[in-house]
Order: structure tokens, then C-alpha cells, then sequence
């Protein structure tokens, strides 16, 4: 018996250049109660399968094939047929809750209408109902948070209620499209432990939709791995993870970064080094810190917004340094400060008290032309590029701004040779510098933030969540790109993530944050592997491994199995 069955499943896209074929001959199933994950790459098809199950592609698509969801043929069906399907036997979860839930509308009433699109009951009923959803997906205070609008909410609550919004009516299938991505690693398992408990109680199906092989190690019981419209590899967890067949997905998994799981705390399930290496790391890094003056420099700060009683204190005395040539990782939670943290290092946000020495001058001391000066010296990669470069622009307009508005002595034919040498530096082709930036895939659109970051040769580089919306492996060749070009030009680097795994590999140093203060900070492998507080361990802990026998052995020691 499955809730989902497709077979030969084609589809195509009509545009203005051409027919484009996104998906060929595909076939999946997913059982009652079982978890299917989908996985590989942008571009790869799984988005495509996932939209076909519920009916939901453009109108430019032509679909071939048969998909059957709880035995309602999809492939076919008029619109009526459609939407008596969707919310009620099969409901989707999109990546970004802010977009999928409606901000003028209070949180309770948007559940209570699906709520009502699907059963014969008052509006008050529906009201009801919609708090005891909101308790079931683990809300807080539910009747209150009811009368609450998306904005009032954090990341991880609106993900929440757009999971209640997906079992208001018990659907047989639930399809999970990029759940967790933009959530932090503490928010993120959370999700997943209540996405396992809802699939385990009610028998639900799941089709995940997912890049994170950590993701799939701990929820999924089979994974179907697509390449370029197509499925290469398809078979339980434990044998696509561990012994993988094909070798793009042998290519996929090498790409991702792992996180070392050694220390009690993971209950005998992985190997820990020597506790030697830790004392020869912090001494290493210790006297680094002696020897040089740091490129920027917080001390004692601390930030709040607001006034009166809603004021929020977004940083409580924080004191944190980064050295030439050294990259520092700033971790923790949504909301734990560790952007404001790099932004008061911008000179963007102004701390109430607390000094920041950037390059060894004092940034609330230094106006006009010796600011900006100063801050050319600091370059800036932020997490979404489609919002941090103009659509308007080329891509070498993009990249030759800062020359402009910085080095306006600079001549055309000068500034066009420097672009060209920074896009040839972050490995992106002469050709597309003509182009605009959503012209670009994912990976390249990052490439071009980071050439118009280092354009002016900062001694400082900025990266606030430079890879988190990346596939792995894209991932992985930002990051080589970063880190190549650090080996090069020397700069330092403040590091500001919640991909733990990324950030103990990428990072000589790291600062654990926590309710806009310092929790714990030193060397990296030293910091991640033996935390000396509850809240690091807690925050490594969450961190899924793309293993799943050692996932399933942290899952163990850490008393989660009850949830599977």
C-alpha cells in the first residue's frame, strides 16, 4: 500500500527559447508512516516531483506519466478534483514560511480557514481547533499566539504554524519542501522531531525535499537521489549513505562538511582525538593572538533597540577580536545577537556603550572622509545575493561599484581591468560579466558578492551566512574560493553561521553566542568537541550528522529515540 506512487513521470517546460525538460522518467513511492527523501542538487528535478505530486506546476509545464496520491489520479485532473486533494489527503510545507503564510492575517485565522475549506464546522470551531493545532506542533502559549501576526513570530514559530496548517486536516501524504533550511540548528531539530512524531502517530507519509545529508541521516528511512531531471540512485538510508553506488552521489556526500562528534556527550559513537591536539591547538592559537594587533576589535559592548519597556537588548557586553589573516566563526541561535555582533564590526549599528577599534583606530572617533576610509578596508558577503546586488546592473557594474564610490580617481579602462582580474580571481568566466545577476545560478551569484567584497583588497572580510541557501556541493567551492583566496591575500575573516559542521571546518577560532552574550570561545576543535557549557553541547547536539548509524547512536544516547 503507498499514499504516493509515480511512474515515468516527464516533465517540460515551455519558454520563449525552447522546450526545457526539468524531469525524465522518474518513479518514486512512499508508504504509509515512511519517510522518502529526494535529494541532490539545484537544478537536479526534486522541486519539480515534489510540485507535480500536488498538482501545482506552471502553466507552461507539460507533464507525462501517472502520479497517484492516496489512489486520486493527479496527472490529468481538473482543478475541483485538485483542490478537494490538497490539504486534505496531501499537503505541502514550503523552504519560507514568511512567504507561504499571509502577513496581514492573524496566525489563528489562516490555520481555521483550512481548517473550514475542508470540514463542515463554525467559525468558531475552526478557531478552536486551530489552537489545539498550534499546542500540538509545540507552540507556546497557543491561545495567545493565535491572535499574533507571522511578523510577531520567530523563523521557527512560523515554520510551526505552517506545519499546522499542513495537518489541520490529517493528510495522508505530507510533502516537506526544503524544511529546515533557513532555520537554525536547535530550531531545525526541533522541527524534525515533531515532523518524525506527527509521521509516527498518525501514520503519515513523507516526501522530504532536502540538500542536508544531516537532514536525511535523521529522518528519512529511504532516499532517492536525483541528478539533472533524473534518479541515479534510490534505496534505504543506511546503503545510499554509507555504501553509495553511483558516483554523483558518492561526489554529493564527499562535498558535505561534517561535523566531528567525538566527547561524551555522543555517547561513545565516534572516535575522539587526542587531548593532546587540543592543548597544542590552544596554545597555537594563543600565541597568534600575542603576536599580532587585531584587524577589529569589540570590547564590552553592548546594543539595545527600542525604548521603554519593549526595549531588547541585543548585545550584553561583548568582547571579541579577529586577527590578520585568522577567521573567527561567530555562532548560535536565531536571535542570539551574532549579526548586530557583526554589524556594530561594520560601524552599521552603533553600540550604547563599549568601544570598536577597527584597524586600530576607534570607529566613534573617526568621521567623514577617515571613516570611509577606514571602512573600505572591510569587505561584506551577505546570505541572500539576489537582495544584496542590484537586478539593474551588470556583473561587472556590480562588482566595479566600490571602486567607484571609493577610488574615484580610478579610470574606466582601470577599473573594467580590475574586475576582470577579482571575477577571474573567484573562478567565474570573462563571459559573464555582460550579465545580470539573475542570470546567474545560486553558486555564481555568491561568487560575485564575494569579487565585489574583495574589489578593493580589504584587510577584513565580512561573511554573514555566506553558503547556508547553497546546495553542498556549491557549498563546498565558495568556501574553497574564500579560503584560497585568504591563503593569498591575507585577509581576516569574521565568520557568522549556524552550520556548526561548516564553521569547525572553515574556522580557526569561534565565539558561541547566546542571547546577545559570549557563552564560550576558543580554538575550534577544541571549542566543538569538549564545550565547557550546557548550552554549546546543547548546540552541537543538534547538529544532524549525514550518518545515519551514528546518528541514530547520538539519537540514542541523548534519550530522543522515543520521538522515532
Amino acid at each position: 500500500m503507498t499514499v504516493l506512487r509515480i511512474e515515468d513521470l516527464a516533465v517540460t517546460f515551455s519558454t520563449d527559447t525552447g522546450d526545457v525538460p526539468a524531469v525524465r522518467d522518474v518513479s518514486l513511492h512512499v508508504r504509509p508512516g515512511e519517510t522518502l527523501a529526494l535529494v541532490g542538487e539545484s537544478g537536479s528535478g526534486k522541486s519539480t516531483v515534489a510540485l507535480a505530486a500536488t498538482g501545482l506546476l506552471p502553466g507552461n509545464a507539460r507533464v507525462s506519466g501517472r502520479i497517484s496520491v492516496d489512489g486520486t489520479q493527479v496527472v490529468g485532473a481538473d482543478e475541483s478534483e485538485l483542490a478537494g486533494l490538497r490539504g486534505r489527503t496531501v499537503s505541502m510545507v514550503f523552504q519560507e514560511p514568511a512567504s507561504a503564510l499571509d502577513p496581514l492575517t492573524r496566525v489563528g485565522a489562516q490555520i481555521a480557514e483550512v481548517v473550514r475549506n475542508h470540514r463542515p464546522v463554525s467559525r468558531a470551531e475552526a478557531g478552536r481547533a486551530a489552537v489545539e493545532l498550534l499546542r500540538r506542533v509545540g507552540i507556546p502559549e497557543p491561545e495567545l499566539r493565535a491572535s499574533a501576526f507571522p511578523f510577531q513570530l520567530s523563523g521557527g514559530q512560523r515554520q510551526r504554524v505552517v506545519i499546522a496548517m499542513a495537518i489541520a486536516n490529517s493528510p495522508g501524504l505530507l510533502i516537506a519542501d526544503e524544511p529546515t533550511t533557513a532555520l537554525d540548528v536547535t530550531v531545525q531539530a526541533e522541527i524534525l522531531d515533531l515532523l518524525r512524531a506527527l509521521a509516527a502517530d498518525a501514520g503519515t507519509g513523507v516526501l522530504l525535499v532536502t540538500h542536508n545529508m544531516g537532514v536525511v541521516a535523521d529522518f528519512a528511512d529511504r532516499v532517492t537521489v536525483m541528478l539533472e531531471g533524473e534518479v541515479v540512485e534510490t534505496g534505504p538510508v543506511e546503503e545510499v549513505l554509507l555504501r553509495p553506488r553511483h558516483e554523483y552521489t558518492r561526489r554529493l556526500l564527499a562535498a558535505v562538511p561534517r561535523l566531528a562528534v567525538a566527547g561524551p556527550e555522543r555517547g561513545g559513537c565516534a572516535d575522539e582525538p587526542s587531548r593532546a591536539g587540543y592543548a597544542e591547538e590552544r596554545a597555537g592559537c594563543a600565541q597568534e593572538r600575542a603576536g599580532s594587533e587585531p584587524v577589529v576589535e569589540l570590547r564590552d559592548v553592548s546594543v539595545r533597540f527600542g525604548r521603554g519597556p519593549r526595549t531588547v537588548r541585543a548585545l550584553r557586553d561583548v568582547s571579541l577580536t579577529v586577527r590578520p589573516g585568522e577567521t573567527v566563526g561567530l555562532v548560535g541561535e536565531s536571535g542570539s545577537g551574532k549579526s548586530t555582533a557583526a554589524r556594530v564590526a561594520l560601524g552599521l549599528v552603533r553600540p550604547d556603550s563599549g568601544s570598536v577599534a577597527l584597524f586600530g583606530s576607534d570607529l566613534a572617533r573617526t568621521r567623514g572622509r577617515s571613516r570611509r576610509s577606514l571602512l573600505s578596508g572591510v569587505g561584506v558577503v551577505l546570505q541572500d545575493p539576489v537582495a544584496s546586488l542590484d537586478a539593474r546592473m551588470s556583473v561587472a557594474e556590480c562588482v566595479a561599484e566600490p571602486l567607484r564610490v571609493h577610488n574615484r580617481g580610478m579610470s574606466a579602462p582601470q577599473r573594467r581591468a580590475r574586475v576582470a582580474e577579482v571575477l577571474e580571481l573567484v573562478r567565474l568566466p570573462a563571459g559573464l560579466a555582460k550579465r545580470g545577476p539573475r542570470e546567474l545560478s545560486g553558486g555564481q551569484r555568491q561568487r560575485v558578492s564575494l569579487a565585489r567584497a574583495l574589489v578593493l583588497q580589504p584587510r577584513l572580510l565580512v561573511a554573514d551566512e555566506p553558503t547556508s541557501a547553497l546546495d553542498v556541493s556549491v557549498q563546498r567551492s565558495v568556501l574553497e574560493v574564500i579560503a584560497e583566496l585568504q591563503g593569498e591575500l591575507g585577509f581576516a575573516c569574521l565568520f557568522v553561521s549556524h552550520d556548526l559542521a561548516v564553521v569547525q571546518e572553515f574556522a580557526r577560532r569561534v565565539v558561541v553566542m547566546r542571547a546577545g552574550a559570549v557563552e564560550e570561545e576558543g580554538p575550534t576543535m577544541t571549542t566543538l568537541l569538549r564545550p565547557e557549557t550546557e548550552y554549546t553541547r546543547r548546540l552541537i547536539a543538534a547538529v544532524p550528522v549525514p550518518d545515519p548509524v551514528v546518528q541514530r547512536c547520538r539519537r540514542a544516547s541523548l534519550g530522543l529515540e522515543a520521538t522515532t
